[in-house]
């Protein structure tokens, strides 16, 4: 275990290492940057495989083939959008301009997606190939738009400060705040379902002008998915207007070779890739298949996590003192896996508590509380686990600049994806056909699934990933970059990147460019 936090060893150097006390991200552009947090999440996704399924009606073996082709089309663009990335140089720097970039097309896609059903229907599963095919098409644009946006959103987090202190007060800032907001569209979409689930005539009853009028279930989702596309849009686009780079890039753009290169030697980067490839082998059906095919109630996850959502804002203001306590190693550790033995807690009540005459899974009244104790409990890591790995991540695209001399965010960060996206294509080609193994039939309503279909919900959203994970923690025994030989990493950092800054200087007076940063 370290001895001493971060920031007291930070607090013990020379007042030339580190400027503890300089904060270079100011309020406006703390606030933008929470609603780019905001956004990432303030959304209707948490439904989405209900709306593939129980909406779109996408034949599961149709999904299995969509899963496959979107996953190696993941893999061969990252490549391509990466060594792109890393090679742009701008007046505006090398992120931003692609945050502006991506901001309409990415909400366009979305609000597409999420209208199919106005477009193509709902009727008959597997047979209406237009809406197969614009559903496949959308995928692929999505995905696109998805691996620019996080390869740049991966890289602005890392260059918007060259202070560490103020980047995990950003990143920890903006993981508490957030909360607050980022969860009201799927909490009130599980309202609304369990309203449709249980109302005369499976209607959703809204009154506008006075006037009472029924939503169908299909408009609903459409309705919840375009409203939550278009404000998530403005936020990140209102981010990508505000926010600044301030960690220098070096001059030569770094080739292809170099950024591979790059990776090979960075230990961190490599341990970090390694623990999330094991844990990608992770199966999980979900649990709001679960909640709303067996237990008849979407709202499920709102009500026992009411506990949780008093104790995760708390959560995060024991970070700094776990720091001074505990390892990174350590807490990297605990809040992979603190979850999957909590999890094991509900799979055990499921299948050995019988209540009312129905087996522990089935039954509300056995559920809820299992689920509530293993929420309640988790929010107590909710801090260690959401800022940790962040952090992590930035670090190692230090340690890739420190060993390096050139900084390749976006490569590092596809090279830490791929592999684990190679495993994706195989979880998205298997978990679908799992299910339809099993039983479950996307045409039934809610509860009427068959036996074995809904104990299988159970079971894969419980026990099955907890097995197919567990040795994601093989790699984060060895993981290093803490201490004495981080904080040696940062006081030479420093030193590097002012003699970089004066570089970019003098090359800016000779050509009268100007790509200076703050």
């Amino acid at each position: 275990m370290a001895s001493e936090s971060t920031a007291k060893v930070l607090d013990e150097q020379p007042k030339s290492a580190v400027p503890k006390d300089r904060r270079y991200v100011g309020s406006k552009e703390t606030f933008a940057y929470i609603l780019d947090d905001i956004a990432q999440s303030f959304n209707i996704g948490k439904y989405d495989d209900v709306f593939k399924m129980n909406i779109l009606k996408i034949d599961l073996g149709l999904q299995s083939l969509t899963n496959g082709v979107i996953g190696v089309w993941d893999i061969i663009n990252d490549l391509f959008l990466a060594a792109i990335v890393d090679r742009t140089r701008t007046r505006w720097g090398k992120f931003k301009p692609w945050l502006v970039v991506y901001a309409i097309p990415g909400v366009l896609v979305s609000v597409i997606f999420w209208a199919l059903p106005l477009f193509f229907g709902t009727q008959g599963i597997g047979a209406n190939i237009p809406r197969f095919s614009a559903y496949l098409l959308l995928q692929i644009f999505s995905n696109l738009a998805s691996s620019l946006i996080a390869i740049v959103r991966l890289g602005m987090t890392s260059t918007i400060t060259p202070n560490i202190i103020d980047r995990t007060r950003l990143i920890t800032q903006a993981n508490l705040l957030s909360g607050f907001v980022e969860k009201a569209p799927e909490i009130l979409m599980g309202l609304l379902i369990d309203i449709y689930i249980n109302s005369p005539g499976n209607k959703v009853l809204e009154i506008t002008n006075n006037t009472a009028y029924q939503l169908g279930y299909n408009k609903l989702f459409v309705l919840g998915g375009v409203i939550t596309s278009v404000v998530s849009g403005l936020f990140a686009l209102f981010y990508a207007f505000v926010a600044k780079e301030r960690v220098m890039q070096t001059i030569e753009r770094p080739s292809i070779i170099s950024g591979i290169k790059s990776i090979i030697n960075n230990k961190p980067i490599l341990l970090i890739t390694l623990s999330e490839f094991l844990g990608a082998f992770s199966l999980n059906s979900g649990t709001n298949l679960y909640y709303i095919n067996v237990l008849n109630f979407a709202s499920m996850s709102t009500v026992v996590g009411i506990p949780g959502a008093i104790v995760s804002p708390i959560s995060y203001s024991y970070v700094p003192w776990a720091r001074s306590k505990f390892s990174t190693k350590t807490l990297w550790i605990a809040g992979s896996h603190v979850d999957s033995v909590l999890m094991l807690g509900v799979y055990a009540a499921g299948e050995l508590i019988n209540f009312g005459g129905k087996k522990g899974y089935e039954n509300l009244w056995v559920m809820i509380p299992a689920f509530m104790l293993r929420e309640t409990i988790w929010m107590f890591f909710w801090g260690i686990r959401k800022v940790i790995p962040e952090e992590m991540r930035n670090e190692a695209i230090d340690y890739g600049e420190w060993k390096n001399g050139f900084r390749s965010e976006s490569m590092i960060g596809v090279a830490k994806n791929t592999i684990t996206k190679m495993v994706g294509v195989f979880k998205g080609i298997i978990q679908p056909l799992l299910l339809k193994a099993f039983g479950y039939d996307p045409n039934a309503t809610s509860g009427n699934q068959t036996q074995q279909a809904r104990h299988a919900l159970f079971w894969m959203c419980t026990l099955l990933p907890v097995v197919t994970g567990i040795l994601s923690v093989i790699p984060q025994l060895f993981y290093d970059l803490q201490g004495e030989k981080r904080d040696r990493m940062y006081l030479e950092l420093r030193e590097r990147r002012k003699a970089i800054a004066a570089e970019v200087k003098e090359f800016n007076d000779q050509t009268g460019n100007d790509t200076s940063a703050e």
